[in-house]
């Protein structure tokens, strides 16, 4: 008697580091080259983005903070920059942003905790100037592939970094 062979379930595969530097790097071209819809529907719709003022500090929402954007306030951010409405994104500053040192923190088959180290330059007024920081992803798979559910960017300056920044970190 021929016994039905059985197949075992198949099991998602963590996200990989190289999955995970991919999706950062696509989200830095996005932003550098204004392609803000698709940016925007990288995110999970409860996801947060964070450029905390305090180094070190992990209490977001007790904290003071040059960005604690949730999907509403990341569509206003979008707004401003694209209809000049800020007076800090006008003109339009020019930036390029360079990602290394990638280090997957924490990775399963349905998120992942990233960290890298962002260097921003920023061109604008005849003037260039340079933010560097840590940034922390927190990446969840979503329908179409990874999302962010969280961004974090430390300036490694930030007490005195941001006077009038005018783009996205």
């Amino acid at each position: 008697m021929n016994m039905p062979m059985t197949i075992p379930a198949t099991t998602s595969l963590p996200v990989t580091l190289a999955e995970a530097m991919e999706f950062a790097w696509t989200e830095a071209d996005l932003l550098d080259h204004a392609i803000y819809d698709e940016w925007l529907a990288q995110w999970t719709a409860d996801a947060l983005y964070i450029v905390p003022i305090e180094p070190g500090t992990t209490d977001f929402e007790n904290s003071l903070n040059y960005a604690y954007d949730d999907h509403g306030m990341r569509k206003k951010r979008v707004e401003r920059l694209l209809n000049g409405q800020s007076i800090s994104a006008s003109p339009v500053a020019l930036t390029v942003r360079s990602l290394s040192r990638f280090r997957l923190l924490q990775a399963d088959e349905a998120s992942c905790e990233l960290r890298c180290a962002q260097i921003v330059t920023e061109y604008r007024r005849g003037r260039e100037r340079t933010y560097t920081g840590d940034v922390t992803y927190r990446l969840v798979r979503g329908p179409t592939g990874l999302q962010i559910a969280r961004k974090v960017v430390w300036l490694i300056n930030s007490t005195e970094a941001l006077g009038g920044i005018g783009y996205i970190l």
